[in-house]
């Protein structure tokens, strides 16, 4: 048995563009999706471990959500961590004790098991490098064990842009894991803006996971699968040119398209609330008579991520200045394009 010793990482959410909705067999998508990697939206986490030399029957673990004990976070992530053990056989020497923190609302819709589950993942992958001198994190083999935990997370390990889920249109392009696709993409579109709006600040009725799992039976599914992949190759395609309004015709398309099919699941629900309608009708009628590029989308929730290039700005500001009023305690978290992950010293 060796000291203990702590590693420590933040890594942001992300949110989807060409949004992953329906998953099978182990953590693998129905079809691909791209997004944003955010910045100012993340997770800070904290492992201490102490490494022994016989391997045990289960991982130890201790658990503290933003400094309390979370029971329900803790069984979910012990029963994860045991799943994967003969993957990772590295874990089977651990005894972990776990600090997260998240900068945002978790479980309200703003993807933060993309952000806690990709910091993790970082983490046990440091631990690994440092158990076997190799001092190196393979991102890619991080971005598998991400998607493990949490599919949209293996997306979050990467910078600025991600896609993840095979495509012939892409190449590299994996159901496994994620690749970074800033190098394909405009310079406009690395400036953007993602300001949250938090309509809502409560739990999810219904989870993510939950969600998923509807779409199996969903009626509209196999013709979302083939928008989804059609959807990609054309943002992807205007992405490359820096087409912002086809860019932003097919992000708000998708926002609608995946609560529409929330509501035509069985049994049906609504995630989005009053608030959210008006910020969608305000945002689209601001574009129509100021002529400014500004686009929303939505995750699996009701808060609005209003999108927008750099240039504008200060134009955006009065627009944001109205939303405000619509948020819960006037909360709008000012996000951009991000760099990725972030290796916390102790």
């Amino acid at each position: 048995m060796q000291n203990k010793s702590t590693v420590s990482w933040k890594c942001p959410s992300n949110i989807a563009l060409v949004k992953y909705w329906g998953k099978y067999g182990r953590q693998l998508p129905s079809n691909p999706s791209i997004s944003f990697t955010l910045n100012n939206a993340h997770t800070i986490t904290k492992i201490s471990y102490e490494y022994f030399d016989d391997p045990k029957k289960s991982i130890e673990l201790d658990f503290r959500f933003e400094g309390k004990p979370n029971k329900s976070f803790s069984d979910k992530l012990s029963n994860f961590l045991n799943s994967i053990k003969e993957d990772y056989s590295f874990l089977k020497h651990l005894d972990l004790q776990i600090e997260s923190e998240n900068s945002f609302p978790h479980s309200s819709g703003i993807a933060s098991s993309a952000s806690s589950m990709a910091a993790l993942a970082m983490c046990l992958l440091d631990i690994e490098s440092q158990i076997t001198g190799s001092n190196n994190i393979d991102i890619t083999k991080a971005s598998c064990l991400a998607r493990l935990a949490s599919g949209s997370a293996c997306r979050s390990v990467y910078p600025q842009i991600a896609v993840w889920g095979e495509t012939t249109d892409i190449e590299g392009s994996s159901n496994l894991h994620a690749i970074p696709f800033q190098k394909h993409i405009h310079p406009l579109f690395l400036s953007f803006h993602d300001d949250i709006l938090i309509v809502s600040k409560n739990e999810k009725s219904v989870s993510s996971r939950a969600g998923h799992a509807l779409m199996k039976n969903n009626p509209y599914s196999k013709a979302r699968f083939e928008q989804a992949f059609l959807h990609l190759k054309q943002i992807t395609a205007a992405m490359n040119i820096g087409d912002i309004d086809t860019f932003g015709h097919i992000v708000e398309k998708e926002a609608l398209t995946l609560h529409a099919l929330m509501m035509s699941s069985d049994p049906p629900y609504i995630l989005i609330e009053p608030n959210t309608l008006k910020m969608i009708n305000a945002i689209q009628c601001f574009r129509t008579e100021e002529k400014i590029p500004v686009y929303f989308t939505l995750d699996a929730g009701p808060n609005i991520h209003l999108l927008y290039p750099d240039d504008v700005s200060n134009q955006v500001s009065q627009l944001k200045d109205y939303l405000r009023g619509l948020c819960v305690d006037d909360t709008i978290i000012n996000d951009q394009v991000g760099q990725g992950p972030v290796k916390i010293s102790n």
